[in-house]
């Protein structure tokens, strides 16, 4: 039985009623790391791993969530929305509670919810469970709110019920995935564009530090403060200045260097990593991935060097692939601190890419590294109504 099959069966099994599924993936983020809440672009992809989230309309105002890959339930009510001590519940009722205060609900909720994205991997568990939620709750509560909006709420559900000020790349590439696609999105205007990928050719392998990240305890949010300092002391000298995307490594050099070498550090990753990614769409566009690959590279010695967010277990994974024929490219992904390093790989040379590096982590840290072979898939969509088959309508199934 598989997990879409385990939660409906699990829905059913508590609830006696048939729900409304909804599948929200998992992301990707090929290059353009920590550029979003700096105003900059990036370019994510969602990808074929995801949540699934079984809900139906309650007769009260009490809201029921069940984490089935923990077995937790975790029972509150609309009259008394607020963060719980445990981690998990807050991703759901911070959504809830957005479409409380915009006065959205009347009715409480069942949820059950589970999938196979690898928890705290930096592939982005925590926004395919906010997009889901607010996916789920704008079809079953008819709200009628767009895409882009319903990014934009389950954004600020992570900020204020789990207190992670991201930004909005992950929960945009949840929600707007195109199969066989990346996204530039701009996330200072949040104008996109579809970049193909269309080599079959290459792969793109995710390895498992097995090192969890946090953020609500991690130095995320003081990086996001050293590059508002560092853009607050060049603004005192070039006021029009709007974001960190419209500095210059002159500008940092001139005015940030002689004030502080930590933010300057920061903020140089961030204008350099800006200017990776607008070469990088140009390299896939030309499907010149060896130049790709190399640009993978910078941004991985730039996250270690300058941004100080990887650890010595990710620094190994990508070290090592530089020696490894078939390897085009390595970096850490995500927030840092910890979870996997995105690997671009000649196909054929996949599997013995994999088992030499499996051999050489468990060799240096004694522990198995867990491998993901990943695809681009669609974004957030309903799997399956609450009513017989038949009544479906597939405008409501493609529906914005």
């Amino acid at each position: 039985m598989g997990k879409l099959e385990k939660i409906i069966e699990r829905f059913k099994q508590l609830h006696n009623t048939d729900p409304l599924i909804v599948r929200s993936p998992g992301r990707i983020n090929l290059i353009g790391e920590h550029t979003d809440y700096n105003s900059g672009p990036v370019l994510p992809a969602a990808i074929d791993r995801s949540i699934y989230l079984a809900i139906s309309k309650r007769e009260d105002l009490v809201i029921n969530v069940y984490a089935a890959d923990f077995s937790e339930h975790h029972s509150t009510s609309i009259d008394i929305l607020e963060p719980a001590w445990k981690l998990w519940p807050n991703y759901i009722l911070g959504v809830i509670n957005e479409f409380k205060l915009a006065g959205k609900l009347d009715k409480g909720v069942n949820i059950v919810f589970g999938g196979d994205i690898p928890l705290a991997a930096g592939v982005s568990s925590s926004a395919a469970i906010n997009c889901a939620a607010t996916y789920a709750l704008n079809h079953i509560f008819e709200c009628g709110y767009s895409k882009l909006e319903m990014a934009k709420i389950a954004q600020q559900a992570e900020h204020s019920f789990v207190g992670v000020q991201c930004g909005l790349m992950d929960q945009f590439a949840s929600l707007f995935g195109k199969e066989g696609n990346f996204i530039k999105l701009d996330c200072n205007t949040t104008e996109y564009q579809y970049i193909p990928f269309n080599n079959n050719n290459v792969q793109i392998l995710l390895f498992d530090s097995g090192v969890k990240h946090f953020l609500v305890s991690s130095a995320y949010n003081e990086r996001r403060q050293e590059c508002k300092t560092g853009l607050d002391i060049v603004r005192q000298h070039v006021p029009n200045i709007n974001s960190l995307a419209e500095v210059t490594e002159e500008m940092l050099e001139l005015y940030v260097k002689p004030i502080s070498a930590i933010v300057y550090n920061r903020c140089l990753y961030v204008v350099q990593e800006i200017s990776r990614l607008n070469k990088a769409c140009k390299d896939l566009e030309n499907n010149n991935f060896d130049a790709l690959g190399h640009r993978l590279y910078e941004t991985h010695y730039g996250l270690k060097n300058l941004y100080e967010v990887s650890c010595k277990e990710c620094d190994f994974l990508v070290d090592i692939t530089r020696s490894i024929s078939g390897v085009l490219g390595s970096r850490m992904m995500g927030a840092g601190f910890g979870g996997c390093t995105l690997n671009l790989v000649y196909a054929d040379a996949a599997d013995s890419v994999v088992n030499f590096v499996k051999a050489e982590y468990k060799r240096e840290f004694g522990k198995d590294l867990k491998v993901y072979t990943t695809s681009i898939a669609a974004g957030t969509s309903i799997v399956q109504h609450g009513a017989p088959e038949h009544t479906l309508d597939k405008k409501q199934l493609t529906a914005d």
